[in-house]
């Protein structure tokens, strides 16, 4: 059929036609290795070489920056992860004499490792252990001590009293066993092991103390005891009359690399962009963080990065920010199919399923923009890159500045090539189904992803009876409603006639396709990824069974039912989902709205929570002779330096090392070296 828009073309044909690229897809390697639930897969940053030298500079130096930073968010999964990694790294590079059984398994422990910034997993925020006993490890360690292993151990401490300190955080399974515990009844802080709060520090008490005005640095910032009081250790680098905070011997190396990146900026407003975010990095003023991020919004140059303490799903309480980076180019070609999105966004807020009140009626631009991405690091990476991102997160910021959303084109693209394709012969309820989803299934993902950021994020306003950010009413299930609302809209505006007028579909058996896949992976195919207890912990995850529970059992739309000791789920009626998407879609915006706690606190425990075990060991043992991994880690491209005798740069190239070993020991090299060379004593680092 014709086509009207080239936004068809390029969601549909971009992940596909990779063939017109550099190299034929026979000669490039995208899955490198899989290590236990993760593949690995390289990752690609195709139309680099072809990039102004001057922008291929630009591209490096924040990428340093972003690398400077990495063992930040390792430290906050965890107060011992840094001085874990300092050990499993020692072994690794000093393996002489060590058993080949015993290396395979710490080397198996510590990439898991690395792609999840520490001891547990990303996505079920359950503490994994090493394979190896823990006598075998402490003669590993010992063995690699003597072959030149430095573990830093504290004054006074020895190698064996190091060990014996740690051996319940590294071995025991059942010691401080979840990241991130929030589970209704339970103190959310000492229940979680998250390394934003001290360890004799509780719910209530943080709780009382925030809602009494006193926590005046809610992102970026650990909150301890002092004399039985509770203060906050500004996360910051200090500078001029503001002493030096948490991590500031890390933010010391992300400005020198920032200042260095400055005269290489497309133009005076990003250079002035890079100085606001160095000024936030050296006062942890979140004030000097808003101003950078409205200056942010409106920054249009083609390469962009995002950078700082930013979400906030790993605190149980919704509030402290994981420090992230990802840096990127725009894909001009790409970018211009999403814009029939963006510029109809008027369009779609009007026709919103939730009250009036609560609808934009004068929408900022909207910048959305397809991207290839060159560097992500801390929660960016861990354990997935997504593939999508729509930022800033405060919402006044997102009201009357607007915000940016991006959708990762070369993310995507590896994805894709590295996919295993036996889930869907497995899952799908029919032949229908998985002739849709072969069909239309490319389409409607790009689709989903895209609609969620652009529309989603970025829609609605709040009463004006709030006087703060709607997380600051919600906390511990913000995250999870924020992620839901994007969901909603996007299944919502599916069914709108106006992706038909515009050419961004053919017709609506996109719809029906993507419907199927967020309903088959919602109840049954998500729950792979958890293969202990009965509750889900990301906020992703139960955001979408959340969703796909309460439209189930508040109508007739979906079914599930067994065939041959298999159960499966199906949509039996789009019209009646697209209604109950409706309905719960003006809910969720009137509970954001208006800082319903009570509401949000009963529709996720309610519907997001909770599953069924039997239904989770059916699901594993299915994929278990499908041989599927349950995520998808990256190894980055590199940027290598071209430099004169003086160490001026003159070019940048990029390399694909395919290793992930060799990428992470280099990345903490890098990181160990430039810290060392700026710790002051007074200095504060974990």
């Amino acid at each position: 059929m014709k086509l009207r828009n080239v936004l068809f073309l390029a969601l549909s044909l971009a992940l596909l036609a990779s063939c017109a690229k550099q190299e034929p897809e026979g000669q490039r390697v995208y899955s490198i290795e899989r290590i236990g639930p993760a593949r690995v897969v390289q990752l690609y940053a195709d139309g680099f070489e072809s990039l102004p030298t001057r922008d291929k500079i630009f591209l490096y130096y924040l990428s340093q920056a972003a690398i400077a930073g990495r063992d930040i968010a390792i430290d906050q999964h965890h107060r011992s992860a840094l001085e874990i990694r300092n050990i499993l790294e020692g072994i690794l590079m000093n393996p002489e004499g060590i058993d080949s059984t015993v290396i395979r398994q710490i080397t198996h422990y510590t990439k898991l490792f690395w792609i999840n910034n520490g001891m547990y997993d990303g996505l079920t925020s359950r503490k994994f252990v090493p394979m190896c006993s823990e006598n075998e490890f402490k003669m590993a360690t010992k063995q690699a001590e003597q072959n030149g292993a430095r573990f830093g151990s504290a004054e006074g401490e020895s190698l064996e009293q190091k060990l014996e300190r740690l051996k319940d955080v590294i071995f025991n399974a059942d010691y401080e066993p979840i990241l991130t515990n929030k589970t209704p009844g339970q103190d959310w802080i000492k229940e979680s092991t998250v390394n934003f709060y001290g360890k004799d520090v509780t719910y209530d008490e943080v709780d009382r103390w925030a809602r009494a005005g006193r926590e005046k640095n809610p992102l970026n910032s650990k909150v301890a005891k002092k004399d039985g009081r509770l203060i906050e250790l500004v996360w910051r680098a200090g500078g001029e009359n503001v002493p030096p905070g948490m991590y500031a011997a890390d933010l010391e190396v992300c400005i020198e690399y920032l200042e260095m990146a400055i005269p290489y900026a497309a133009n005076e407003y990003q250079r002035e962009t890079i100085r606001k975010l160095i000024k936030y990095y050296r006062t942890g003023d979140l004030e000097d963080f808003r101003q950078f991020n409205i200056h942010w919004v409106s920054d249009t140059a083609n390469i962009d990065f995002i950078h700082g303490f930013i979400e906030v799903y790993t605190d149980p309480r919704g509030a402290k920010g994981e420090y992230e980076a990802a840096i990127y180019w725009a894909d001009q070609q790409l970018t211009k199919s999403i814009k029939s999105l963006s510029d109809k966004a008027q369009y779609f807020e009007d026709r919103m399923p939730w009250d009036d009140r609560y609808k934009k009626r004068d929408i900022k631009p909207l910048s959305a923009r397809f991207v290839n991405i060159i560097m992500e690091t801390g929660d960016a990476a861990d354990p997935a890159i997504p593939i999508g991102i729509n930022l800033p997160n405060e919402q006044s910021i997102r009201e009357q500045y607007g915000t940016k959303s991006v959708v990762l084109a070369n993310v995507k693209d590896a994805l894709n090539k590295s996919r295993e394709r036996d889930l869907l012969e497995e899952f799908a309820y029919d032949d229908e189904e998985k002739q849709l989803a072969e069909q239309y299934g490319s389409l409607a993902s790009n689709l989903h992803t895209s609609m969620h950021e652009v529309l989603g994020h970025a829609s609605g306003k709040v009463s004006e009876k709030l006087t703060k950010d709607p997380k600051d009413y919600l906390p511990g299930y913000y995250s999870t409603l924020e992620e839901a609302r994007a969901d909603l809209v996007s299944l919502w505006h599916f069914w709108d006639p106006k992706l038909v007028e515009l050419g961004i579909i053919p017709s609506f058996d996109v719809a029906k396709a993507e419907y199927n896949v967020y309903v088959r992976n919602a109840l049954l195919m998500q729950l792979r990824r958890i293969p202990k207890g009965d509750q889900i912990e990301q906020d992703h995850m139960k955001n979408r069974m959340m969703v796909a529970k309460y439209i189930m059992e508040n109508s007739d739309a979906i079914a599930m039912e067994k065939r041959n000791g298999k159960t499966y789920v199906k949509v039996v009626d789009y019209e009646e989902m697209h209604e109950m998407v409706g309905k719960l879609l003006a809910e969720v915006m009137r509970i954001k709205a208006e800082g319903d706690f009570d509401a949000a606190k009963k529709l996720i425990d309610a519907y997001g929570l909770k599953f069924e075990p039997t239904l989770r060991d059916e699901v594993m043992e299915r994929v278990k002779e499908l041989d599927v991994a349950s995520y998808t880690a990256f190894v980055m491209p590199k940027l290598v330096p071209v430099t004169l005798a003086d160490g001026t740069i003159t070019d940048v190239k990029v390399e694909y090392p395919l290793d992930l070993s060799k990428q992470m020991l280099e990345y903490s090299a890098f990181t160990k070296q430039e810290r060392e060379k700026r710790m002051t004593a007074s200095m504060v680092h974990p």
